[in-house]
């Protein structure tokens, strides 16, 4: 019984150990937000955050700042229209 409770701890420790390692490597970059609007994904990654926070000062510029995953439904929805209307440079 010991030796099943050490592995186990053993076993937790290496996990938590490796998502750490992980969401420090840029894994945390590696997030997708579905667009239900346009009925497509994003990566959410530096280039989407510059572009959300264009995106907030010129829409919201005069409201104190807030993070995409705080917005509700109506307010993400504005924000994925708005980035389709603004793309990155260099696509279509």
């Amino acid at each position: 019984m010991k030796q099943l409770t050490k592995r186990i701890s053993n076993g937790v420790f290496m996990l938590v150990l490796g998502l750490s390692v992980a969401l420090a490597s840029g894994c945390a970059g590696r997030l997708r937000v579905y667009d239900t609007e346009h009925r497509d994904y994003h990566r959410w990654d530096a280039n989407e955050d510059r572009a959300y926070h264009d995106y907030w000062m010129e829409n919201h510029g005069h409201d104190p700042y807030r993070d995409y995953g705080k917005l509700n439904q109506n307010e993400q929805k504005d924000y994925w229209n708005w980035r389709h209307s603004h793309p990155d440079p260099g696509k279509h």
